[in-house]
């Protein structure tokens, strides 16, 4: 399988074009028409669910949520890479890798809707808790690999950043310290050229982030972050590479084709003309041109399946729904084994506004 950390730099690693043909065979991954199969329905799956998360939030069923349209195939090509025994350290547009470690829909539904229980994600081995505080959770991810080379651990870590999170300095550290102790961390940026409204022309002056690396002395590429193909061979090698020798960065670049959050408007910053060219580079529709011109798969068995996958995504929804309410002291009592002074304070004063809400609609 060709290794892009052990070839001569190439500008970026690319398999399948636009139109669904593969452009370069020698660095396809090695997968089978079953396999590549198997990708796309995970993928579908994981753009239903979104659509329909967002149909739940504009519902008023469901908070605040990150929308993943247009970057499934970053998820989605790691996603099968990463192992059970292997950790994901998310930021909190990695809907497919979630799924594929494990986590139900239901307690992706409980998260956004501020039910406390939904960052358990009890049926995912070795997976944190999506991260909001941006790029903090790539600290935590070069702890974890320092604790699996003290353990002799022969798995690796995976964690995910936007190109925002590559301005802040927990980003420079966490690949300092990486580099430093020689963890087995695999830093993927999802490049989807915004922070919230930010162009990445506004944010750096890089060539492009996998150059980042270069500072750190470890090994950076580039990859079509809607070729799944190429998404495939990069997550392979660099999982192969991060628990042989060391870190190493990889920036998909790819388009956040939705809003970044549901509360966010996109027209306000990106023109309408950007927007149609990155719906032709779809890494859905890429890899369906593919599958279609390999008799795989037809317009009638996608339809038939989505049918399918939205009665399972409602249920799940359903059964997050009727979940208990979140009692207000379980907003504070989580945070420390302990609950220091100040927390304490601060849930007695929320107690007597709640207290005082009530009182005052009653009376309305």
């Amino acid at each position: 399988m060709f290794n892009p950390f052990t070839r001569p730099e190439i500008p970026m690693l690319r398999v399948l074009d636009a139109d669904g043909r593969i452009t370069d065979e020698e660095r396809k991954p090695p997968l089978g028409d079953e396999d590549v199969l198997d990708a796309y329905k995970r993928m579908l799956f994981a753009r239903t669910a979104d659509a329909q998360c967002i149909s739940y939030q504009r519902q008023g069923r469901m908070y605040t949520y990150p929308p993943n349209l247009g970057q499934e195939a970053i998820a989605g090509a790691f996603g099968r890479v990463i192992r059970s025994e292997d950790w994901l350290v998310p930021a909190f547009r990695e809907l497919g890798a979630w799924l594929q470690k494990g986590v139900r829909m239901r307690d992706i539904f409980l998260l956004w809707m501020g039910v406390e229980e939904g960052n358990r994600m009890s049926d995912a081995p070795r997976m944190l808790p999506p991260s909001v505080p941006i790029a903090s959770q790539l600290l935590h991810a070069v702890g974890i690999g320092k604790a699996m080379r003290y353990r002799k651990e022969e798995a690796a870590v995976f964690a995910f950043v936007g190109d925002g999170g590559t301005s802040t300095g927990d980003f420079h550290e966490a690949l300092n310290f990486a580099a430093v102790w020689d963890v087995p961390v695999v830093f993927v940026i999802q490049n989807n050229q915004y922070a919230i409204s930010v162009p990445l022309r506004m944010q750096t002056r890089s060539r492009r982030l996998a150059d980042r690396a270069d500072g750190f002395g470890i090994p950076g590429i580039q990859v079509d972050g809607n070729d799944f193909f190429a998404l495939s061979t990069a997550a392979m090698a660099a999982r192969e590479y991060a628990i042989e020798k060391g870190p190493v960065l990889v920036e998909a670049l790819t388009y956040r084709r939705g809003a970044h959050t549901t509360s966010d408007d996109p027209s306000k910053y990106r023109a309408p003309e950007e927007e149609k060219i990155w719906e032709t580079r779809d890494p859905l529709r890429r890899l369906r041109l593919y599958l279609e011109s390999k008799g795989l798969w037809r317009e009638e068995d996608e339809r038939a399946l989505v049918d399918i996958y939205k009665q399972e995504i409602d249920q799940e929804f359903q059964i997050a729904e009727g979940y208990p309410a979140t009692r207000p002291e379980d907003i504070f009592r989580h945070a420390y084994r302990e609950m220091p002074v100040d927390l304490k304070r601060q849930q007695a004063e929320f107690e007597k506004y709640l207290n005082w809400k009530e009182h005052y609609q009653w009376q309305s």
